[in-house]
């Protein structure tokens, strides 16, 4: 199947995953604001939706064709890095983050990556068990990456998962 079509396991009304590109930028804008606590910014998006070396996917409702997911992969040379994968607070723990990381991970094998790199704040253990399951190992960390609110540092944790030796 070409890594653009649609996903066959549709579920819940939703078509999982479409390529986004460039006039998608203003509902990947409004997605980003309403479900990432730190949002991209509109020039970075933009960015990402121009580059030949990302891809951005997206779950759209199948009623209102709104944004649920997004995920950006950004492809190296042997590697691709998972650089944001998220869902929409009411669309959560249905299934959806799982589903888009497969769907990345299959894209990532099919450019011809040889490992998914992904990095994610140390607190947040729901990324980290879904990344764990999925098969992902830390390979690191880096100290301090993140801000927090209270203008403090948290690390970040570095993972990959190998995509030529089997799912």
């Amino acid at each position: 199947m070409p890594i653009d079509a649609f996903h066959p396991e549709a579920s819940l009304g939703r078509t999982v995953p479409v390529r986004l590109g460039a006039e998608d930028l203003p509902a990947l804008v409004r997605f980003e604001r309403r479900a990432n606590d730190d949002a991209w910014s509109e020039a970075l998006l933009e960015a990402a939706l121009r580059d030949e070396d990302y891809a951005v996917w997206g779950v759209r409702s199948a009623n209102d064709s709104a944004l649920w997911a997004v995920a950006i992969l950004a492809y190296l040379p042997f590697d691709a890095e998972l650089q944001s994968i998220c869902v929409l607070p009411d669309a959560r723990r249905q299934g959806l983050a799982r589903e888009m990381l497969g769907w990345v991970m299959r894209c990532a094998r099919a450019r011809g990556a040889e490992r998914l790199l992904l990095e994610l704040r140390q607190s947040n253990l729901a990324a980290r068990r879904l990344y764990e399951r999925a098969g992902f190992r830390i390979d690191g960390q880096r100290r301090g990456y993140y801000r927090r609110d209270d203008g403090r540092g948290e690390d970040a944790l570095l993972m990959s998962r190998d995509l030529v030796r089997g799912d």
